[in-house]
């Protein structure tokens, strides 16, 4: 897989990347990333949907604004007609869930991958402490070792590139938000009656496995799945069993 830049359509104000014809699926990126983290579901989902992945604001080639994960789903939800299914990866996740929780009659599905909820104590003051830290431009070595370890690969070198380019501004904003958050609520996820699903690696520290379980257990139509030797990046690292997941959601639909 290469991940390389692609072409950009305008989605009221939103840059997105779009492929495909058929049912909606729009993908939700994780913070410090860009849509091109899609390319392999991409690829993969063209040939039976329509594919809409969407950069966040300050991220690949959306206009830096302020925004809060309420306020960006709305703008989805007005941005695009119809129905579609909502596939978000770690702060995408949250998007995608809170879509639903606003639109419930649109969204036919949920996929929240690499999704954080209630977090420990210590893990909620290491993620706040870390973003309490970001006011000048970003080193990006101590996040690439958190997803990859000490594994060189064609994708920690495009994860770094998209690091590097990103406005410090608009990453330390993001990862406010982020890290100010705590998943989404057990009411949300217990009146989220679309097919769901909760996909995490098996080596995941931060949106571990048990999270995934929990909210799966919430969900009237949850289930988690768990993938293994996977952490943090599976969309790049794992394309091949997150898209197999992503597949089966899509049949429930």
């Amino acid at each position: 897989m290469t991940w390389t830049t692609r072409p950009r359509s305008d989605l009221s104000g939103l840059a997105c990347i779009r492929a495909g014809d058929g049912p909606q699926v729009v993908l939700l990126h994780g913070v410090g990333l860009r849509s091109e983290a899609w390319n392999a579901q991409i690829d993969a989902l063209r040939a039976t949907h329509n594919v809409i992945a969407i950069d966040m604001p300050g991220h690949g080639e959306t206009p830096l604004a302020d925004f809060t994960i309420e306020s960006h789903a709305a703008h989805i939800l007005r941005a695009i007609d119809g129905p579609f299914t909502a596939i978000g990866h770690s702060m995408g996740a949250m998007i995608a869930v809170e879509l639903a929780r606003q639109a419930p009659t649109r969204i036919q599905a949920v996929a929240a991958l690499n999704a954080i909820f209630e977090r420990a104590p210590e893990a909620a003051n290491a993620v706040q402490s870390r973003a309490a830290s970001l006011d000048s431009p970003t080193d990006p070595a101590p996040t690439l070792t958190r997803w990859f370890g000490d594994t060189h690969s064609p994708e920690r070198t495009a994860c770094e590139s998209w690091l590097r380019d990103i406005d410090p501004t608009a990453y330390k904003h993001a990862y406010t938000l982020f890290a100010a958050s705590n998943g989404p609520s057990r009411n949300t996820l217990r009146t989220l009656f679309c097919p769901a699903l909760f996909l995490t690696g098996e080596f995941e520290p931060n949106s571990t496995p048990k999270m995934s379980h929990t909210m799966a257990a919430l969900a009237p139509q949850g289930r988690a799945e768990i993938i293994s030797n996977a952490a943090h990046i599976m969309p790049m690292t794992h394309a091949h069993g997150t898209t197999s997941a992503l597949k089966s959601l899509l049949e429930r639909t």
